[in-house]
């Protein structure tokens, strides 16, 4: 097949409430088994559970809580001569926010107890603050990316 014109990359969609690309992103990484109408009724209860806690706009909380987790840099496997090496490499800004998400959800799916809008919203207050699981994900990748610096000019 010819490849003659630019490709062009999908744009992320906006969400139908708020106008917001992350949300979106939110909701999507949420999603399970095609279920996307109760993706977006837990994201949207745990704005309001944010904008209940915190008594500011919860755009503003989720985009500092996003902002906070996103790592600069990350570990990679690479195998060299036999050996497989933790090498650290630089993160854009897009892989970066990507990964803030997961991380997030991931840390919010695996508080104890309540619902999963109650345990989002408390991981985004949480983040938006510098502490929770996400954090201490982003500083456990930070840490070993130090530590295996010596093998940065496997990249």
């Amino acid at each position: 097949m010819s490849r003659r014109g630019t490709a062009e990359k999908k744009t992320a969609k906006f969400d139908p409430i708020y106008r917001n690309r992350v949300v979106n992103m939110l909701v999507n990484r949420i999603l399970k088994h095609g279920k996307k109408s109760l993706a977006y009724k837990i994201l949207y209860r745990a704005i309001k559970k944010i904008q209940q806690k915190t008594e500011t706009n919860p755009l503003y909380v989720l985009r500092q809580a996003i902002g906070r987790v996103t790592p600069d840099i990350a570990v990679k496997a690479r195998r060299v001569r036999g050996s497989t090496h933790q090498v650290p490499i630089e993160i854009g800004p897009r892989q970066g926010r990507v990964l803030a998400i997961r991380w997030l959800l991931g840390a919010s799916r695996k508080r104890p107890g309540q619902n999963m809008a109650f345990n989002l919203s408390s991981e985004l207050v949480d983040a938006s603050k510098g502490k929770g699981g996400a954090i201490r994900k982003k500083e456990e990748t930070h840490r070993m990316a130090e530590a295996n610096r010596t093998f940065a000019h496997f990249r």
